[in-house]
């Protein structure tokens, strides 16, 4: 298995989940190569997760899949075992904390992969159909379209009525995953029905409204962080101390007041 051959692998198990979160355990994980296993968890391709609530009972040779129950231990660390219930002479099998160790991927953290490595606006926009994720705005040669990840048995990359699978778009160099920019200008450019939200007028009018999300996100942040090193205040004095930094650009105290909370 190369770096790549893992990627589409956890592409493909994401594709077959629907998009949804599907999890690798930490013992699978460390029989791929190790590049790819940094790359992945420096790229947030994978993000850890809880530990795992089943797992494979290393009792005896039979390696059943069972429930794991986890105990507060003494001294802060916790305990877990499984109960075997097949065998009379086995009762609690313990379970080392590195065996539940497991990760997660799925279409959003892929989404959040491609806009990063395009250097694209990650758009928040949720589209109408549960297989297709609306990542950012992209611009080719000629043109300028929303591009999409779409699944369909396989995940695909989508300007308007073009799309090019996403597996032949990845590429692994120097330690890292990354997404071949040619390949994704020619896909923009060759979109023969351009999508009429992304027009030129309109594609400013997007671009204004992604600024505007960042900006309000950047101002969520500060308050979050000001309630922590300066609790007990009112909410127009946290709003005026976010007023006077660059963050603010130029909006009023109240309209701060009322975005900054979420």
């Amino acid at each position: 298995m190369t770096p790549l051959d893992a990627l589409i692998e956890l592409l493909d198990r994401v594709a077959a989940n629907r998009g949804a979160t599907v999890l690798v355990n930490d013992e699978e994980l460390r029989q791929w190569p190790t590049g790819a296993l940094k790359a992945l968890k420096a790229q947030k391709l994978i993000t850890k997760t809880r530990p795992a609530t089943n797992a494979i009972c290393p009792g005896c040779e039979e390696e059943c899949a069972m429930p794991v129950h986890t105990l507060p231990g003494k001294q802060g660390a916790s305990a877990s075992f499984i109960v075997c219930d097949k065998r009379s002479d086995i009762n609690r099998v313990a379970v080392p904390a590195e065996r539940l160790i497991q990760w997660q991927c799925s279409a959003d953290l892929i989404c959040e992969f491609i806009a990063t490595s395009l250097g694209l606006r990650r758009s928040d926009r949720q589209t109408a159909s549960t297989e297709l994720w609306e990542i950012g705005i992209a611009t080719g040669d000629k043109r300028t379209q929303m591009l999409c990840l779409q699944n369909n048995d396989e995940f695909n990359l989508v300007a308007g009525d073009k799309k090019v699978p996403l597996a032949e778009v990845v590429e692994y160099q120097a330690s890292q995953y990354s997404l071949g920019r040619e390949m994704i200008r020619r896909l923009i450019d060759s979109v023969s029905t351009a999508d009429p939200r992304y027009t030129p007028s309109n594609v400013k009018r997007e671009a204004r409204k992604l600024d505007t999300q960042a900006m309000y996100e950047s101002w969520r942040k500060k308050y979050r962080e000001l309630k922590r090193t300066k609790p007990g205040k009112t909410d127009k004095w946290y709003a005026h101390q976010i007023f006077k930094i660059g963050i603010a650009q130029g909006r009023s105290v109240e309209t701060i007041r009322k975005q900054m909370k979420g």
